[in-house]
């Protein structure tokens, strides 16, 4: 919506400037810059991070997934993951529904 505003601005002044038209290019490519520093590059760091964490995953760690089930992990095969949530419960889940560790907050 940002960038929308600001490509707009961008080409209603250009005109009337009567300026070269490397400066939008140059516009242009701030606004990139600025979207890959604030945005893109941000949210990759955190896939990086989830995917480790999902691949260092190992038997015994409390883990919560996408759905909100805490539980330790019981089993670990190549896309799936069984956790014991109460007692002797336990769910296959989808490894890529792992979300995070709670180990350091001991919760439920």
């Amino acid at each position: 919506m940002m960038m929308i505003t600001l490509l707009q601005a961008a080409a209603s002044q250009a005109p009337a400037q009567g300026g070269s038209p490397w400066s939008m290019w140059i516009m242009l490519a701030l606004v990139f810059v600025v979207m890959w520093l604030f945005m893109i590059r941000p949210q990759r760091k955190q896939q990086k991070e989830l995917e480790k964490f999902r691949s260092e995953l190992k038997k015994g760690d409390k883990v919560v997934t996408a759905g909100g089930i805490f539980g330790t992990v019981a089993e670990i095969q190549d896309r799936s993951i069984l956790i014991k949530v109460d007692g002797e419960t336990k769910l296959r889940v989808d490894k890529n529904s792992i979300l995070r560790d709670y180990s350091d907050n001991q919760q439920a």
